[in-house]
């Protein structure tokens, strides 16, 4: 228990590092059980987080990864653990976890980034006579460098929605910074090639906002739609990818392995096909895979959107504010995608039906189904078809009339849960 160890960490003879027979410390015991109370406990007492004595080379924070619990995986970083140790297989931390599926702790890792190494570039170094980074951008700054969403329309939208941030001199600074971030990241002894093209990704998002806002833009507004707006024939925001395609094609360290693996997964495919460069990009920096059963919001790529247009029930948001964000680009489709939907549904109907009828001769089937065998299949059926007209009833048919109707009475279709 936490007294118990409190009260034996009291005393002088007991040793906070101290190894079993494997080379385990009580702070990677601790760390592997979940145990956070315990793991700030022994932290506080002074345990080693970078302690590299286990027969198979394993950290403190390899065994939080493996265990899955995101609070002390969090706690073991910000004690200074090291994210680019290896194990006796040559596999860091990062790796460990999502070799074993803990893709949270992989997205945490890959994403930390200490709030004193912004600092740094808030004081004047050498013969400087001001910082790179005026004090007040560190914090809005710091912000978007550990977002795990790296998604164009959400960097802007973080960018956007702080005053601060949100002027061409300010960016200049930001960027400048991120650049520097980058090459540190490339240049010390352990490589960091992730956090680099993080830095350098971001940084490319950064100037693209200086552009528009060089060209007499107020705000970024006309940057995000530029960034959603879709091809006639399907939606597909070609816009966006070429973005990501071309800040990848910039990033300045061509021997870099990520780098080489990026652009051998991106380059012969054909835009508008999958996988789209975002997601092999967000695959690469933050460790979420594409088949993760998670929804992701269609404007910002928020994780663990909920809600769905009321009309085609195929594109997913955060919140009303989303939804209104993209309509001027999904009233074009959303009547084509109600279509793609209901004609799934009536797919989905039809295989229903015919497992129940296959499976009629089974023992817990009963009396009145065997007396009515298409009774489910009709209940179906009509089911399916007295919602038809209801949602043609909200269809807003994509009309110039319907978007201005947007604040008062949304022409838009109203997002629900579902």
């Amino acid at each position: 228990t936490v007294q118990e160890a409190r009260t034996l960490l009291s005393s002088k003879n007991v040793r906070v590092n101290c190894l079993d027979e494997n080379g385990m410390t009580p702070l990677m015991h601790a760390a592997y059980k979940g145990k956070l109370d315990m793991c700030k406990l022994l932290l506080r007492h002074g345990a080693d987080v970078n302690c590299h004595q286990h027969e198979h080379g394993y950290t403190a924070l390899m065994f939080a990864a493996l265990s899955g619990n995101k609070d002390i995986t969090w706690a073991m970083l910000e004690a200074g653990a090291e994210t680019d140790v290896v194990n006796s297989v040559g596999r860091t931390a990062a790796q460990m976890a999502a070799f074993v599926g803990q893709h949270d702790c992989v997205t945490i890792i890959n994403n930390f980034f200490p709030r004193e190494r912004l600092d740094y570039y808030t004081k004047p170094q050498g013969l400087d006579k001001d910082p790179k980074l005026p004090l007040k951008l560190a914090g809005p700054l710091h912000k978007i460098i550990t977002t795990t969403n790296l998604h164009p329309v959400k960097i802007v939208m973080l960018v956007n929605e702080n005053p601060l941030l949100a002027e061409e001199a300010a960016l200049n600074k930001c960027y400048k910074v991120m650049d520097l971030i980058c090459e540190k990241c490339m240049k010390q002894r352990d490589m960091n090639e992730i956090l680099a093209m993080k830095m350098h990704y971001i940084s490319c998002i950064f100037q693209k906002c200086i552009t528009f806002l060089k060209d007499g833009e107020n705000k970024l507004d006309a940057l995000i739609k530029s960034l959603l707006k879709g091809r006639a024939s399907d939606g597909f925001p070609v816009y966006q990818e070429k973005i990501i395609r071309e800040s990848i094609r910039k990033f300045p360290y061509c021997e870099a392995t990520l780098l080489q693996q990026l652009v051998r997964s991106i380059a012969p495919v054909e835009i508008g096909s999958d996988p789209t460069a975002f997601s092999v990009l967000t695959q690469a920096i933050t460790g979420q895979v594409g088949f993760v059963d998670v929804e992701f919001c269609t404007t910002c790529g928020e994780k663990g959107a909920s809600k769905r247009c009321s009309v085609c029930k195929m594109v997913i948001y955060c919140d009303q504010t989303c939804q209104k964000t993209h309509w001027f680009a999904h009233k074009k489709i959303c009547k084509n995608l109600k279509d793609v939907y209901e004609k799934q549904k009536l797919e989905a109907a039809k295989e229903k039906s015919q497992e129940e009828t296959d499976g009629k001769s089974d023992v817990n089937s009963s009396c009145s189904n065997a007396e009515q065998p298409g009774a489910e299949v009709g209940v179906s059926q009509e089911e399916s078809s007295a919602k038809d007209p209801v949602e043609e009833e909200k269809e807003p048919a994509g009309s110039e009339a319907g978007l201005a109707g947007v604040q008062d009475a949304p022409a838009a279709p109203q997002v629900s849960e579902e």
